[in-house]
């Protein structure tokens, strides 16, 4: 049985149909507001977020969709990531304390960091791609 938030969180699908029907109306006036657009997706992302879901791509050429999940845990030596894809691949990074961001928590595959934007970043491990929520800036010390 799903609980009411569940269902309250749109799933990559819908967020797929109402970005399509965005797009559909936008081209019927030749003019698409890129203003509009941003908002939209940034309510998408938002609306993901809140729903524990990340954007991911479990193989490099595959585009990204909010279809992964993502857990934190807490320990002795910080925060924990899970990011679980559908599929039921997932991998663990560490929140690292010195400015890079994240790093491979376990496995022998280290993760390459990219900033992707004020509030982002793009994890590639493994073949895998996701894209994190972030603080990019200096680091406090």
């Amino acid at each position: 049985m799903r609980s009411m938030w569940y269902r309250s969180a749109m799933t990559g699908f819908e967020r797929r149909l109402a970005l399509i029907a965005v797009l559909l109306l936008a081209g019927c006036d030749r003019t698409a507001d890129p203003a509009v657009l941003a908002n939209i997706e940034a309510d998408q992302r938002a609306a993901a977020d809140d729903a524990g879901r990340i954007e991911c791509a479990a193989e490099a050429a595959r585009p990204l969709a909010a279809d992964c999940t993502i857990e934190r845990t807490v320990d002795n030596d910080g925060t924990l990531l899970t990011l679980r894809q559908p599929d039921g691949g997932f991998h663990r990074l560490r929140i690292a304390r010195d400015g890079r961001g994240v790093v491979a928590a376990d496995g022998s595959e280290a993760a390459k960091v990219t900033v992707v934007g004020d509030d982002r970043i793009e994890v590639a491990i493994g073949g895998a791609r996701y894209r994190l929520p972030a603080t990019v800036g200096p680091v406090a010390r």
